[in-house]
């Protein structure tokens, strides 16, 4: 009864604790095999004449074993039961209550497992290397504007008004000449001193000068700024300057860690992180006539920060700071920056040609799904819908009409109004371009020659 028992809870140990229960099953095969040693050492008795002993031994070992058994079930019991009870200490001994470990511990210094990887050996996380390569490359740009003061006298010139003045005393004399300061950033992007920064940075300036990371200061000149895009290229008398590269916006992924670099409020050089936010962003705060196609940051940009570099942890720049959207002026985490892919086109130009000229289609479109775009009885979900032609355009010469859903630019998708339009403005003019486009259900291929789009006047943004 006792070993029945015993061995319903082996079974039941078993299932519970495998590890403990092979330690059992060991001990009980380790008895069995020196019961079994002696019955290989009996023959050595009768061997030596001690029939005997041997006969004697053999016949009790037989009895041992195969008698009404109660000797042998209780040594097998007793072994059962010794096992079990080696086992469960066994396992209490090999299994202690789990603690999870704290950072009070003494030793514990484990990082965070969403952490990018440790900078060298000291395991902390640091951009110190990318920092050092591209600083020195960020400059501060200090532009003068001469404001006009108002004419309080403008009859000077007639003589009846100057005897006038002269009978009381004199004529006065006109206020002092006033001037304004402004501040930002540039990015330095060629050995000979080429400049990158944005047009309202230096817009109306009479003079800029720029402080260099060498305690330099110099004189700069516009080469060519281009207010749509807001993007200024400036030149300095030097040689052998430090430059950051231009990486290729098109790869950046929202979530990329990025470095912002500027001198906000004019403190001095500051570096901030984040990530990338979003990209392909239109803000519309330059007005109607800008062509905007932002990369949004959480990385902290102030006044003074624009014109300055938004770098990745390659240290290239992906990049121009720009734009901020604030209630109150200061930075809430919603800064833009101009893609390094459209900055670099924007600086190609202007340094060989001084201004930006644009493609033109001739046409107004509206999003696929919007009001306007059902009004006209469209009902496409996708691309982007014609609303109207100009006459004359290069779009009513190619045939485009009201209606028509332009689903790709020269094979690439279109898949919104800011896109494409961008599309179209980057695009040199005089160039023919193949846009795909459903009509009444049918896709079919229409080609243009964009003409040239010519920017209208735009108030100064001081």
């Amino acid at each position: 009864m006792l070993a029945g028992v015993l061995s319903i809870l082996f079974v039941v140990f078993l299932l519970l604790n495998p590890v403990g229960a092979a330690l059992a099953v060991v001990w009980i095969i380790g008895a069995y095999v020196i019961i079994f040693g002696v019955s290989l050492v009996a023959p050595v008795f009768k061997l030596r004449g001690l029939e005997r002993i041997y006969e004697e031994g053999i016949m009790n070992f037989k009895r041992f074993l195969f008698g009404q058994g109660r000797v042998a079930m209780l040594l097998s019991s007793f072994l059962t039961l010794a096992m079990l009870v080696f086992s469960f200490g066994a396992c209490n001994r090999q299994n202690p209550p789990l603690r999870l470990a704290s950072t009070s511990d003494p030793g514990i210094n484990n990082a965070p497992i969403n952490n990018p990887p440790p900078n060298g050996s000291t395991g902390v996380v640091s951009y110190a290397d990318v920092v050092s390569r591209v600083s020195p490359a960020v400059i501060t740009i200090h532009s003068e504007i001469r404001l006009r003061a108002p004419q309080q006298y403008p009859f000077l010139d007639d003589p009846l008004f100057r005897q006038f003045f002269d009978q009381r005393g004199g004529v006065p004399q006109p206020p002092p000449e006033q001037r304004a300061h402004g501040l930002g950033s540039g990015v330095i992007i060629s050995t000979d001193g080429y400049i990158l920064t944005n047009h309202h940075v230096i817009d109306g300036a009479d003079k800029i000068k720029v402080d260099l990371n060498d305690n330099r200061t110099l004189d700069a000149k516009v080469v060519g700024s281009d207010p749509p895009s807001d993007l200024a290229v400036l030149k300095v008398d030097a040689a052998n300057l430090p430059v950051l590269a231009l990486g290729d916006s098109d790869k950046v992924r929202v979530g990329d860690v990025v470095l912002a670099i500027g001198n906000p409020l004019g403190i001095g050089q500051t570096v901030t992180m984040g990530i990338i936010s979003a990209k392909g962003r239109h803000t519309g705060l330059q007005g109607s006539g800008s062509y905007e196609d932002f990369l949004q940051t959480d990385a902290p940009i102030n006044q003074g920060n624009s014109g300055g570099a938004l770098v990745n942890t390659n240290s290239e720049l992906i990049g121009i700071n720009s734009q901020i959207l604030s209630p109150s002026g200061g930075s809430i985490g919603i800064g833009f920056a101009i893609p390094s892919n459209m900055a670099r086109t924007i600086t190609d130009t202007l340094v060989k040609t001084g201004k930006v000229r644009r493609g033109q289609l001739g046409i107004v479109v509206v999003p696929a799904g919007s009001e306007p775009a059902l009004a006209l009885g469209v009902k496409e979900s996708k691309g982007i819908v014609v609303a109207q032609v100009v006459p004359g355009g290069p779009a009513f010469k190619a045939g485009f009409k009201a209606g028509d859903v332009i689903t790709a630019f020269n094979g690439a998708p279109v898949t919104d109004n800011n896109t494409f339009r961008n599309q179209v403005a980057g695009t040199p003019p005089g160039t023919e371009i193949t846009l795909t486009v459903l009509r009444d259900g049918r896709e079919q291929q229409l080609r243009a020659t964009l003409g040239e789009l010519i920017p209208q006047p735009r108030e100064s943004q001081r």
